[in-house]
């Protein structure tokens, strides 16, 4: 997980809390929307993973962005509406939509190191909606 936070906070330009709160949320986001396939070997590959998950999931989104945007996403339902609570929450961590984007690039980067190109595609298969943020 050091070395994922590490590699979010650098291209970021954020602190490592900040970096492994969003790493959490993305986790707990992928956890909640795909089957436990690719996403468990993930999880098991990346120290630590579990408990960003847990403290992600504790956390509440901060300001009336990350507030708005997660009722949003509550409205769409399903993966998109997903997608918009994840952003909402990314918010309250301090993310802008560049940062997401970075974010997004650089952690399916370092899950195709860990898992391999083949598991991060059957991931993106499963929510068609994450292959823009690839």
């Amino acid at each position: 997980m050091e070395e994922l936070i590490q590699r979010i906070s650098a291209a970021l330009g954020v602190d490592e809390a900040t970096a492994k709160a969003a790493i959490g949320h993305v986790l707990q986001f992928l956890q909640n929307n795909l089957p436990a396939g690719p996403l468990a070997d993930l999880v098991k590959n990346i120290p630590n993973a579990q408990e960003a998950i847990d403290a992600a999931a504790a956390a509440q989104p901060e300001g009336l962005g990350g507030s708005m945007m997660g009722g949003l996403g509550g409205l769409l339902g399903g993966a998109g509406g997903g997608i918009m609570a994840l952003a909402g929450k990314l918010t309250g961590v301090g993310l802008d939509m560049g940062q997401m984007q970075k974010l997004s690039h650089e952690f399916f980067a370092h899950a195709e190191d860990v898992l391999g190109k083949e598991s991060v595609d059957e991931i993106i298969e499963a929510i068609p909606a994450l292959a823009p943020f690839r």
